[in-house]
């Protein structure tokens, strides 16, 4: 949560203006989902090697695209081939529900981006696919391809479960990643609808569980937003805190999503903080499934926001995050962007540029393809 003594914002305030202002998050995932199928269905065969392993824990990128281009989609999965033995693709977008409620044809618009983004496949590295069975509020249901969400009593009825162990079946035999995230930043449902906190958790264990059976050597987690769980500005929150660790301790791995400039942190020390409050309370094998931070300063006037950083400080953080991941065994660590995706940014509408912008300057490579200090610290953790 964005709280600054220079700038008094908060992350729930971007959420409330996000949802006040039609949903703008939402519409910056939908508006890219269109273009990037697009780009995703002129299929390109991938004959990638992975760089040799020569450390214990794995580093790579999504595949999020920095500019609107199909080679500017080649080209980032030619980056992480070059440059990581892992990546993610990360489906945080619609779900054809209709279609897999009432045994319908799939969208176009969804087999098309599945179909792009499998005949791009790296071979040789590992895969993370992360799929969002919420929206991007963590308070329902990700929404169909028309907007709407399906009626349910619970979240765990039956044909809610039914449908999503479908959506997760059929990406999962598509991409056939070595890991899965069967759902994103969960901890933000329990703070944004807390009603729903059981039921999802039933829906989940179910359709976990299903898909185990299948795909038996499947590694499984559900994600957690760890700038909403250190920390956290909520009622009770070490029973918050309680309960989520505990239940993270119950997956696979612990999947951790981590943007520090979301908590104003700046400082060695204060990512380090972090870092021990996480390995205090967890016992799982640790893997930062997506995490990145800005190397320049972040200013959205009408976000009433500004937050400083530097190209110095986004090295720090990569630098500590690197570290941990070595002395604690970490599984894999993934971040974000590989390059600032102003290209990318240029083409969205005006009433998402606010939003689409937090992320924006957080790549190793500059908007020009300029590498940054923390690309230097990079290549010497991974060729180790």
């Amino acid at each position: 949560m964005l709280e600054s003594a220079r700038v008094p914002f908060r992350i729930k305030i971007i959420a409330k203006m996000v949802k006040n202002n039609l949903n703008l998050r939402y519409r910056l995932y939908i508006f890219l989902f269109f273009i990037l199928a697009f780009m995703f269905s002129c299929s390109s065969e991938n004959t990638n090697s992975a760089a040799q392993e020569t450390r214990d824990f794995k580093m790579g990128f999504t595949t999020w695209s920095f500019g609107p281009n199909i080679q500017d989609v080649d080209n980032t999965y030619t980056f992480i081939e070059n440059n990581a033995d892992i990546y993610t693709e990360h489906i945080d977008n619609k779900i054809p529900w209709n279609a897999w409620i009432n045994d319908l044809p799939l969208p176009t618009e969804f087999t098309n981006e599945i179909t792009g983004r499998v005949n791009r496949k790296i071979a040789n590295a590992q895969l993370l696919l992360s799929v969002s069975l919420l929206n991007f509020d963590r308070d329902e249901l990700a929404e169909d391809f028309d907007g709407t969400t399906p009626p349910y009593l619970n979240m765990n009825d039956v044909h809610i479960e039914d449908a999503y162990f479908k959506h997760i079946k059929y990406l999962v035999n598509q991409f056939t990643p070595e890991y899965l995230v069967i759902a994103i930043e969960v901890n933000l449902l329990r703070i944004n609808a807390p009603e729903k906190w059981n039921a999802y958790k039933l829906l989940i264990e179910n359709v976990t569980s299903r898909i185990q059976q299948v795909y038996p050597d499947l590694q499984i987690s559900e994600s957690i937003a760890l700038h909403n769980l250190y920390e956290p500005e909520i009622a009770n929150p070490e029973e918050y805190i309680n309960e989520m660790t505990n239940y993270m301790n119950l997956m696979d791995y612990a999947a951790i999503s981590f943007y520090p400039f979301f908590k104003n942190i700046h400082s060695q020390n204060e990512f380090q903080q972090v870092f021990d409050f996480l390995h205090n309370n967890i016992t799982k094998p640790i893997a930062f499934v997506e995490t990145s931070h800005i190397a320049e300063d972040l200013i959205v006037p009408n976000l009433n926001l500004a937050i400083t950083s530097t190209e110095i400080e986004q090295n720090l953080y990569l630098e500590t995050l690197l570290e941990n991941a070595r002395e604690q065994d970490y599984k894999f660590v993934i971040w974000w962007t590989h390059r600032d995706y102003d290209a990318l940014w240029e083409t969205f509408p005006d009433e998402l540029k606010d939003i689409g912008q937090l992320w924006r300057d957080s790549g190793l490579l500059d908007e020009n393809g300029v590498e940054r200090l923390s690309k230097t610290t990079w290549n010497t953790y991974f060729d180790e």
